[in-house]
């Protein structure tokens, strides 16, 4: 059974930091591509960054600068480190773990930036 637990989130004052984790099981960690995605009250989820299985990184232009994504394959685990945060930065945050057309989702963790 493939699980994704996110941790790390929080109540954070702006320009503050957060690092979430995003801990993998049942699967073939190294060879998925894993994505963190957000979402905002009334808002669409969107794609905040991307880690591929080779170690290329993207993010999204609004976290561009800021944000961090990194794994650790040996530990089965993916991190996106959280910098010079800002109110609209608050939103869940969701793992994704992609494999070819396997599609593997966490139950996500808040972050809240509001002073």
């Amino acid at each position: 059974q493939v699980q994704l637990v996110e941790s790390g989130g929080g109540l954070v004052q702006p320009g503050g930091s957060l690092r979430l984790s995003c801990a993998a099981s049942g699967l073939i960690f190294r060879i998925h591509t894993v994505n963190w995605y957000r979402q905002a009250p009334e808002k669409r989820r969107e794609l905040v960054a991307t880690i591929t299985t080779g170690g290329g990184t993207s993010y999204a232009d609004s976290v561009k600068g800021r944000f961090t994504i990194s794994r650790d394959n040996a530990k089965n685990t993916a991190y996106l480190q959280m910098n010079s945060l800002k109110p609209e930065d608050t939103a869940v945050y969701y793992c994704n773990a992609q494999m070819r057309t396997y599609d593997y989702w966490g139950p996500g963790t808040q972050v809240t930036v509001s002073s």
